[in-house]
């Protein structure tokens, strides 16, 4: 069935600008046609749909107390953020990003619920997808060391009473995956989910939580098989100084096993160097920065305009901690571009630059087909944004795009379409209730939470513990 929307503008690239009073006609999921010079359409600028190119689908972090700290801590202190039902957990996730503009986005799944077999939950989370409209790439985390700390994690553990090591050990301690059933397992989520609107990748947690054979292993099935890998790398100072005390040569050993490629993502690389951000870009791996969880985490700024300078491509997530936590990834596209956009009259990237390269390596890194541009033959994921409510002032013609790295957020989107269906309406995803779904869900942690009392009770010592571990056994620069 052929569709087609007017509009006043439609952002046509970064070489061909902004077109005025157009029309784009789609069908069967693709754009047919892009009519210019029309009659005065309505007050609406279409552009590409945005991409959360690095996220896991779960549950706010700070209606569960992690606030403030540092990712060492809080990544322990989210385990009272599991899922209590992954279905409804992923459609939270996934409308959320949807409702904001986003036509594909990364489920790095780090935290499953384990009320399920891991396919089974993987097929939860692809129908949460389907019913949302999203296109999603999917990689079950996998980690085989260092569960509590970068190390040995007796000396944090051994001052703890009985009952709260044990509390900890139950919650974070288990017997791994070995590298052969880890790909034998992500394999058989492919066969059971993948598909035109899902890419099911490998997902290997970080360096210092995978040994050398599994990182070795998922190089080999990836080379071998195509399939994508998605990972964090240096994300924070303590992963760096892990790193030049245990594994120096880290990212040219990556490399040199064939597990930096164009298949990669990369989450963070804050703390990566020249020479490093240099190896990833001649290997066509992709970067996805995260600006605010970066700051959420104390993380620190990673060197963006440095990696784009040398060849590295990039790519905008939101990793579930948006800066007001709302998954707003038009915001976090505009803090990406004032940080790393430029200083003085020397510019980074022009916004319009930067952003169609994020769409089109957030579509690459996440597997969705096309470059993000809307042009016949493309996929017809698209957004409209309110030209009214964006220039508000209407007194002279201003680039709607330099207007939307401006001033821009969520509350602007009037549509989201993908594979050309509507997924969300002025702010309301059409497939699911998400209003009703997040009641659901609070109704659900709510009830569970005291499950959990044990770990409460034992994370002020944990806590304090965790802290000293890694300011004394990991020393940074």
């Amino acid at each position: 069935m052929a569709t087609e929307i007017s509009a006043a503008c439609l952002f046509r690239g970064p070489d061909r600008g902004v077109s005025d009073n157009v029309v784009l006609r789609h069908g069967d999921g693709f754009i047919t046609e892009i009519s210019e010079g029309a009659g005065p359409g309505p007050r609406s600028f279409v552009i590409p749909a945005f991409v959360n190119a690095h996220d896991h689908a779960r549950a706010t972090a700070s209606s569960f107390g992690a606030v403030g700290m540092p990712l060492e801590s809080w990544i322990l202190r989210t385990a009272l953020g599991s899922p209590v039902d992954p279905y409804l957990t992923a459609v939270s996730a996934l409308a959320r990003s949807a409702r904001a503009g986003c036509a594909a986005m990364m489920v790095h799944y780090t935290r499953p619920s384990g009320t399920l077999p891991l396919v089974d939950e993987a097929k939860a989370i692809a129908k949460a997808a389907s019913d949302v409209g999203i296109r999603i790439a999917f990689a079950l985390a996998v980690r085989d060391q260092n569960p509590v700390v970068y190390g040995d994690a007796e000396p944090v553990l051994s001052g703890l009473p009985g009952d709260d090591r044990k509390t900890i050990e139950d919650l974070f301690v288990r017997a791994p995956l070995s590298p052969k059933a880890y790909i034998e397992l992500t394999d058989a989520i492919g066969t059971a989910i993948a598909g035109p609107m899902i890419d099911v990748q490998l997902g290997p947690a970080g360096v210092q939580w995978c040994s050398k054979p599994l990182l070795e292993a998922v190089a080999e099935h990836s080379a071998r098989t195509g399939r994508r890998i998605h990972m964090h790398l240096l994300e924070t100072v303590y992963q760096r100084a892990w790193a030049d005390q245990h594994f120096p040569d880290m990212v040219r050993w990556l490399r040199d096993v064939g597990f930096l490629s164009e298949r990669l993502t990369l989450a963070h690389c804050i703390h990566a160097r020249p020479e490093e951000l240099e190896m990833i870009a001649a290997s066509g791996a992709r970067i996805v920065t995260n600006f605010s969880s970066n700051m959420h985490l104390r993380s620190g700024l990673a060197p963006i305009a440095a990696a784009h300078g040398c060849g590295c491509a990039i790519a905008v997530g939101v990793d579930g901690l948006a800066l007001d936590e709302d998954d707003d990834i038009l915001r976090e596209m505009r803090l990406v571009q004032m940080v790393h956009g430029g200083l003085g009259f020397k510019a980074t990237w022009t916004p319009a630059e930067m952003f169609s390269l994020a769409i089109r390596n957030g579509r690459h890194a996440t597997g969705a087909p096309g470059n993000g541009e809307l042009a016949a033959g493309n996929p017809a994921d698209y957004v409209v944004i309110d030209l009214d409510r964006l220039d508000r002032d209407q007194i002279m013609p201003v680039d709607p795009m330099a207007l939307l790295f401006a001033r821009g957020n969520a509350s602007l989107v009037k549509e989201v379409v993908v594979a050309g269906r509507t997924i969300a309406r002025e702010g309301v995803c059409v497939g699911v209730d998400l209003p009703a779904v997040e009641r659901e869900l609070q109704a659900m942690y709510r009830a569970n939470v005291g499950k959990l009392d044990g770990f409460r009770r034992t994370w002020p010592s944990l806590s304090d513990r965790l802290s000293g571990w890694f300011e004394q056994q990991l020393t940074c620069e």
